[in-house]
């Protein structure tokens, strides 16, 4: 089946997600048809502050319908932190979405968890994965820590690089969510990766981005 990507919400995410399908396909031997359309990042940034899901929403539907008209059958929002407007994206989108949020707390129900962590965006840490996670205890940074962590991972995601500092950073604050309770910590933004990817923070880490990779993988088998 032929998947859109909306991708450059940020680089490193589409990268990641990318990559992440051709590597599937690749051990399937089978190939993967896709094709990618650039949603501006500063688009986003502006209506997630403003938290205005209706306009990031008309953007990404304007971008699925080049998707559909470049032959793709569905579409893919390759971002945790893009998915704050997938409600009001599916009921406009002229293509079917795969939802990365419903993966997300679908898998996590599969394993059994009582208790989360959370490290992403503001919005994805206060509304527990957009209210998907209610299921679970989440747990998220407190105080001031929590808009720290809001403000490094926008500054990593934008330029899709990550430093020892923040790397040093993003463990720390894991280990704080799991000394208060959090059985794991789930990664909620898609640029996370790049200070987890191949680190033992010593503490249990489920990717939410892969877990989408891989809904979006299946989904494409059809």
């Amino acid at each position: 089946m032929h998947i859109g990507l909306i991708g450059g919400i940020g680089p490193a995410a589409t990268e990641f997600y990318y990559r992440g399908l051709i590597d599937r396909h690749a051990a399937a031997g089978t190939c993967p048809d896709l094709t990618i359309a650039h949603a501006d990042v500063r688009d986003m940034v502006r209506n997630l502050a403003s938290r205005d899901p209706a306009a990031q929403a008309r953007i990404f539907a304007g971008l699925v319908q080049r998707l559909k008209a470049a032959g793709a059958e569905a579409a893919v929002v390759t971002s945790m932190g893009g998915h704050f407007c997938i409600k009001e994206l599916e009921t406009i989108s002229p293509l079917p979405m795969i939802n990365g949020v419903e993966a997300v707390a679908a898998e996590l129900a599969r394993r059994g968890l009582k208790s989360i962590g959370i490290l992403g965006t503001r919005l994805v840490m206060e509304t527990g994965l957009y209210g998907r996670l209610a299921s679970l205890q989440a747990i998220v940074p407190a105080g001031d820590e929590l808009q720290k962590v809001h403000e490094t991972y926008g500054a990593m995601a934008n330029v899709g690089r990550v430093t020892e500092e923040q790397c040093r950073f993003f463990h720390a604050a894991g280990r704080a969510l799991v000394d208060r309770g959090a059985e794991a910590v789930l990664l909620g933004g898609t640029d996370l990766f790049l200070a987890f990817q191949g680190a033992d923070p010593g503490y249990p880490v489920i990717d939410s981005a892969d877990i989408h990779v891989e809904a979006v993988y299946r989904y494409s088998l059809r």
